[in-house]
């Protein structure tokens, strides 16, 4: 029995062990950044130690400039303009049209779940061209209305089958005594369903933040003044301002750029889980 309790502990030893050198392995990257940003160019290219010999924070005071007229302080603005709506509207769009979804018998509603589901499987690449000619029809080119009217008409189909599948497994009977006690739809929707639904709510805001934080390949085609630039355009700009790049500057600049979606996701981690955990039950 002792032969079996060791060879157990020895185990979970082993595993432990195991996860802590593959966890190391994938933070390094994160870990290297972070060290980069506090050392000087060529301490950056002259050294493969991963710790700074001197500290300095000089990259952040120089990269925070920008590219000398417009400072980090007006893409991080616009970053924020970009984002903080966005999520907001995708949020309002995507649980309306889940309520409708989930709790709801319409005619055709199964094809019409049909076609919001068989969209999840077009790519951004075959979708990107139709929508860029429809917004410069509309002048909406060089602003951030393309993102909003996306958000606000439940353009992304991932949010609604999440939310879709939450509220399937709230039980129907919370609907029925909402009604009995003389409570309207819209009433239900907010005074009950709605409030259960705040760990789906926050993985969504979570996904869509972080998604809409980090896009490159929208933002560059839909973008066109560097004064209305978010941060990922303005990474990729500080690389071709010149020849000689300043990479302690931009590892000082993608550091300070991850620190908001990470921290949202610390904060709001165990909504995450509990909103992915409970989205794919079955009502």
């Amino acid at each position: 029995m002792k032969r079996i309790h060791l060879s157990k502990k020895q185990n979970i030893i082993l595993r432990y062990i195991f996860l802590i050198f593959v966890g190391f392995i994938m933070i390094y990257p994160i870990l290297w950044l972070a060290a980069g940003a506090f050392k000087t160019n060529s301490e950056l290219f002259g050294s493969i130690k991963l710790l700074p010999n001197e500290v300095t924070f000089d990259a952040f005071r120089n990269g925070w400039k920008g590219n000398g007229q417009i400072t980090y302080t007006t893409f991080y603005i616009n970053t924020l303009l970009l984002v903080i709506p966005t999520v907001l509207f995708t949020l309002f769009s995507s649980v309306l049209v889940a309520y409708g979804f989930a709790r709801f018998d319409f005619y055709g509603k199964k094809v019409l779940f049909s076609i919001v589901i068989a969209t999840l499987l077009l790519p951004n690449s075959v979708i990107i061209i139709p929508r860029y000619l429809l917004f410069n029809k509309f002048h909406w080119l060089d602003s951030y209305i393309p993102f909003y009217a996306q958000a606000i008409l439940a353009a992304y189909p991932f949010f609604v089958f999440m939310m879709v599948q939450f509220m399937r497994a709230l039980p129907k009977e919370l609907d029925e005594a909402a009604y009995l006690d003389g409570c309207s739809t819209f009433t239900t929707f907010s005074k009950i369903l709605l409030p259960l639904c705040k760990a789906s709510l926050f993985s969504a805001a979570i996904f869509q933040f972080v998604w809409t934080w980090n896009d490159f390949q929208n933002v560059l085609i839909y973008i066109n003044s560097v004064v209305k630039y978010p941060i990922s355009l303005a990474l990729k700009m500080s690389l071709d301002l010149s020849g000689a790049i300043e990479w302690n500057k931009v590892l000082a600049m993608s550091l300070l750029s991850i620190i908001p979606s990470t921290l949202l996701f610390f904060f709001a981690q165990d909504y995450f889980v509990d909103g992915i955990a409970t989205s794919g039950l079955k009502g």
